[in-house]
């Protein structure tokens, strides 16, 4: 399992767009439209293979058949409200993240595990797992703008549990855990101008 993307939420895709470009000091660029969820996002890379979106409902689209994922349909003020790891194969997805959704866009094909509830898996203590099956992956059509993941921690009131199901399949030392009362995420992303937090 590795790293794929961050995903900062917003109700407000162009709110949350102007949020992330304030803290990090850093353009994003258009993404795309994901019809299944009624979301559309804005996308940054964070360097080889890494990616950061940040994704909203798209208010141009009809409601989606089921809730929207990564609890967009509760979304308020910009955060970051999610991680996303990839696997190499659509069947190591685990059971435990969702139902197992096949999803396109473009040339883009992917797998994707969502709960039925459109929530993050235990409040973000676990990562969405992807697995991309065709085309170009995004991170590898993104300008670098010279942003790189420096750190990801996740605060959850069972850390050390959450975090023994994880990192021994995730080798990425900048993934950390900490317990803490309320579930959170935040990361350290250093820019050409310094490290900033979001």
């Amino acid at each position: 399992m590795e790293l794929d993307h961050l995903a900062i939420v917003a109700a407000d895709l162009s709110e949350g767009a102007a949020w992330c470009e304030a803290a990090l000091g850093l353009p994003l660029v258009a993404g795309g439209r994901h019809p299944q969820f009624g979301t559309w996002n804005r996308l940054m890379s964070l360097g080889p293979g890494l990616y950061l979106e940040v994704i909203a409902p798209d208010p141009s689209a009809p409601p989606p058949a089921r809730p929207r994922w990564f609890g967009l349909d509760h979304a308020g003020a910009p955060r970051l409200g999610n991680w996303i790891c990839r696997v190499p194969s659509p069947e190591l997805i685990p059971p435990d993240r969702g139902e197992r959704l096949a999803l396109e866009r473009g040339d883009l094909r992917w797998q994707i595990g969502v709960p039925a509830d459109g929530h993050v898996p235990a409040e973000g203590g676990l990562p969405t797992v992807i697995s991309w099956t065709a085309g170009v992956h995004p991170a590898e059509r993104l300008p670098d703008v010279g942003a790189r993941l420096a750190r990801l921690t996740i605060r959850h009131p069972e850390a050390e549990r959450l975090a023994a199901m994880v990192l021994p399949d995730l080798a990425d030392p900048r993934v950390t855990y900490e317990t803490a009362a309320e579930p959170g995420l935040s990361a350290v992303i250093a820019t050409p101008s310094g490290e900033r937090l979001i």
